[in-house]
């Protein structure tokens, strides 16, 4: 393992030069797109087969994204895109090393090979999708920033937080949100922001702060944990949108490539209504769509370093996408998300996958 952190070190030393060297006085990872990034030729998927396991970079403190419960398992929709990406590559969903990042730090170690996949409630950027040297994968679940509030604060609408203080997790995009959508309404606030989301949502339960902001998927989940979930509310105002998808490192295209098909693996299997109950009943059809996609004919799998099975293997172990969603965000879950855009594009959702042939 110290061999394998010190080839990438060596690797891309010059690149994380260039990552330090732009970061701004806000001390957030947010970077300006007129900054660019020394490309590096990795081997990362060649790395994870030899290893015979992912590491996984997940947060570990959102409920229904990444979570460790009380025996010890990570759960959520973040821990089953590396279980889908384990199950492509290993043919077992378990083959995966979990290291829990705060906001700050999840780039870099993308970049110095910590980990292999980031899958860790990240919202898609420009500046992160080029300065940042991010390659993401699909969109895993389409989101909002909003702001929660307690229910006897009398607090409304944005307009309501005039010289009111709001807790927010600097190192994310949503402490920069929340300026520009203040500054838009002409509203003044007092930030008041941590590196860490659990002091930040502890700085907000402890009345500290009037409001506190986050992905709207996040602040659901963290009322959850609250000791009275009832007395917050989280208010109707939008401040942005919050494409959230895994990453990879860039300069590995096949890699990116593994990634990129399993998320929409998962998807496709939902298209085509085949699910982790249902997949032997497949074994034989003649559709040659179905055919292509469990790899019973063609050889897609192979283009990208994969088995044929790999979409099969992916659905047997961890389900489709609206299995994960079910399971970590659903009617049954304490969170209790509509899917909303999170739905198929057959369904008035925006996810979609790209034909498999």
């Amino acid at each position: 393992m110290l061999a394998r952190k010190l080839t990438f070190l060596l690797a891309i030393a010059p690149f994380i030069f260039t990552i330090a060297g732009c970061e701004g006085d806000s001390g957030t990872t947010e970077n300006t797109a007129t900054n660019t990034v020394q490309q590096v030729t990795r081997n990362i998927a060649g790395k994870v087969k030899t290893s015979g396991q992912l590491i996984c970079g997940v947060s570990g403190e959102l409920p229904g994204f990444s979570f460790v419960g009380t025996e010890g398992q990570y759960n959520g929709i973040d821990v089953d895109i590396c279980r889908a990406v384990a199950a492509a590559l290993f043919d077992n969903p378990d083959a995966v090393e979990y290291r829990n990042l705060n906001a700050k730090e999840r780039f870099t170690a993308l970049q110095t090979g910590e980990v292999d996949l980031l899958s860790r409630n990240t919202s898609w950027t420009f500046s992160r999708d080029t300065s940042v040297g991010l390659n993401f994968a699909p969109v895993v679940f389409y989101d909002g920033q909003a702001i929660m509030v307690r229910k006897n604060s009398g607090i409304k609408s944005l307009a309501d937080l005039k010289d009111k203080a709001i807790c927010a997790q600097t190192g994310t995009t949503t402490e920069q949100n929340l300026a520009d959508q203040m500054r838009k309404q002409s509203i003044s606030y007092k930030p008041v922001v941590f590196e860490d989301i659990n002091i930040t949502f502890a700085t907000y339960a402890e009345g500290r702060c009037d409001g506190v902001t986050a992905d709207r998927s996040a602040l659901v989940s963290r009322r959850t944990t609250l000791p009275k979930p009832d007395d917050h509310i989280i208010l109707d105002d939008s401040l942005s949108s919050e494409p959230l998808a895994p990453a990879v490192a860039q300069g590995d295209p096949q890699w990116n490539n593994v990634v990129k098909w399993v998320v929409y693996s998962l998807i496709k299997a939902e298209e085509l209504g085949i699910n982790s109950q249902n997949i032997g009943q497949f074994a034989n059809s003649n559709d040659p769509e179905i055919k292509r996609f469990l790899g019973t004919e063609g050889n897609l799998g192979e283009g990208i370093g994969l088995t044929n099975d790999f979409a099969a293997r992916i659905v047997k172990h961890v389900g489709n996408y609206g299995e994960i969603y079910d399971r970590n965000l659903g009617t049954n879950t304490k969170l209790n998300l509509p899917r909303g855009n999170n739905q198929l594009y057959t369904k008035g959702g925006l996810l979609y996958s790209p034909p498999f042939r």
